[in-house]
């Protein structure tokens, strides 16, 4: 429960504001109250008061506040952290608004929008997209050595080299992280959030 906690004290009065995903009068403040108060499984908000995609985009703007990055992942103090979509955007404008001006970690967020790796120079999030699905091994040999949470939904995306893979079960969104490839990436990730996520490594064979 400490990932919902945490997500709630942290940015729950900034957070309704900018979210305009109301359905019938619900925010997602209100939404993470709802369930931190009925006591749903960790790492699991029921999807079915809005709509998948913009729960997913808040899930990335949350990623930014649990992860911390090696210093030579920027280049100066002043660099923002990068989300970047590689392939199809399922966001629409909802991830824009979501990070626009906002400010973690001292840091503002970017968000970037790629068609291959190639254009990839600085990005610290990377949703890669399910348009993407039959090149995620090139996506990853690509990627080798940078130090890039890489976020999707595919089927197979942790076992194929993924972080974090977003899982639509039951009406619920949870999450599924890749350890070994977090710590081949020399990404830090809070307790809190490993707490909230499954965890699996390369070796366990769970997409």
């Amino acid at each position: 429960m400490e990932f919902l906690k945490a997500i709630q004290r942290q940015t729950g009065h900034r957070l309704a504001p900018c979210l305009k995903f109301a359905v019938g009068g619900w925010m997602l403040k209100g939404l993470l109250a709802m369930v931190l108060g009925a006591g749903f499984f960790p790492g699991q908000l029921r999807a079915q008061a809005f709509k998948e995609n913009d729960l997913k985009a808040a899930f990335l703007y949350h990623l930014a506040q649990f992860v911390d990055w090696p210093l030579e992942a920027f280049s100066t103090a002043e660099d923002p952290i990068v989300i970047g979509i590689l392939g199809a955007d399922p966001f629409g404008k909802a991830l824009q608004e979501i990070v626009q001006d906002e400010v973690i970690k001292n840091r503002k967020l970017s968000l970037q929008r790629f068609h291959n790796t190639d254009e990839i120079k600085s990005c610290h999030i990377l949703f890669i997209s399910q348009s993407e699905a039959g090149r995620l091994d090139q996506i990853f040999i690509a990627l080798k050595g940078r130090s890039i949470l890489t976020v999707g939904d595919t089927e197979g995306f942790a076992q194929q080299g993924g972080v974090v893979r977003f899982i639509n079960e039951k009406s619920k969104i949870r999450l599924r992280i890749n350890v070994d490839s977090a710590k081949e990436t020399k990404l830090t990730i809070s307790s809190k959030l490993l707490r909230a996520a499954e965890l699996v490594g390369n070796k366990t064979g769970k997409p």
